[in-house]
């Protein structure tokens, strides 16, 4: 299974964050990719940087035959068509693509940096806008580290808004 992440709150070519996710999503879907399920879109607050619009959330779980850093750079191509400006970090953004775990691999880079990918994705179990929807469409995953369910990781309470 490889999952994938998806944020957008701010306009941009692909339109509102809600269409530039569903937009993404189809995206997802198009060689050499394949979308193998989707969970609902969710209206999140933001992580981090709390001033800022809210954000459209949602997971995908994907196919293809491409390496995990072959696919971070075809997310970054996509992140750039939707206009995507790297900048501060948890900043707004028209569109926000990360890999959350690839086959359960683990990879640890040894450099730091933009271009680092780190496998499965550091910020899984802080984020419940990343693990309601992930409990959503894959219960059974687990984590491959901490070797939990995305549920068994969700803080409680949690305030999440399906649109």
């Amino acid at each position: 299974m490889i999952a994938i992440g998806l944020g957008s709150n701010i306009s941009g070519p692909w339109g509102t964050p809600r269409s530039t996710v569903v937009k993404a999503l189809k995206t997802l879907n198009q060689f050499p990719l394949r979308l193998v399920k989707s969970s609902t879109l969710l209206a999140t607050a933001p992580f981090g940087n709390k001033n800022q619009p809210d954000f459209i959330n949602a997971v995908a779980l994907i196919d293809t035959a491409l390496s995990p850093m072959a696919l971070l750079s075809r997310l970054h191509q996509l992140e750039r068509q939707a206009s995507r400006k790297r900048g501060k970090r948890w900043g707004p953004r028209t569109l926000d693509l990360d890999i959350l775990d690839y086959k359960g691999l683990i990879l640890k880079p040894r450099g730091q940096g933009r271009a680092a990918l780190r496998l499965p994705h550091e910020g899984i179990p802080e984020r419940d806008f990343v693990l309601l929807p992930l409990a959503e469409i894959a219960a059974r995953w687990k984590h491959p580290v901490l070797h939990k369910t995305a549920k068994e990781m969700i803080h409680k309470p949690f305030s999440l808004k399906r649109v």
